[in-house]
């Protein structure tokens, strides 16, 4: 598996701190960020999945624990908008650069707005995609809203 990644590649030339953490992908998962917390052996609040959504149409980045669901009011009105769906993969997969499954919030080909739910705030440590399956980084919650130019918001149902 390729260590280097443009998710990667993104922390490196910010200078922030983190660590790389390969896991066996299983594409048959019924929800992949569950099964990348059982696989690494973490609580499933402490491993984040990134998620492409749309808001009034406009293409956005949410951030949040893999054991939680999105609120799409919330998600939107954290965008300032009025609704909010889950964007198509394949508009998804074309947007970032990255498949689903492997989407980062780091290094995307064209960068999104991007929120993290702020409850991923209140931990030590957190890991989100590498920009491939099976493989996420971790790092400090607060590097990862500076990497991703991100802000913390409520967007949990």
């Amino acid at each position: 598996m390729a260590q280097t990644t443009p998710a990667t590649l993104a922390l490196k030339k910010l200078g922030i701190a983190f660590s790389l953490h390969a896991y066996d992908y299983d594409p048959g998962a019924e929800r992949v960020g569950l099964q990348a917390a059982e696989a690494l052996g973490e609580p499933p609040q402490r491993v984040l999945k990134t998620l492409i959504a749309q808001v009034d149409g406009k293409p956005a980045c949410i951030v949040l624990a893999s054991d939680r669901e999105a609120s799409m009011k919330k998600v939107a009105a954290a965008f300032g908008g009025k609704a909010a769906a889950m964007m198509p993969v394949p508009d998804a997969e074309r947007l970032t650069g990255y498949k689903v499954g492997g989407v980062s919030p780091f290094g995307q080909k064209r960068k999104l707005p991007t929120i993290i739910d702020e409850a991923a705030l209140s931990e030590a440590l957190v890991y989100v995609n590498g920009g491939q399956r099976g493989l996420q980084i971790r790092l400090a919650p607060a590097d990862l809203l500076r990497g991703a130019e991100a802000r913390a918001a409520a967007i949990c149902a």
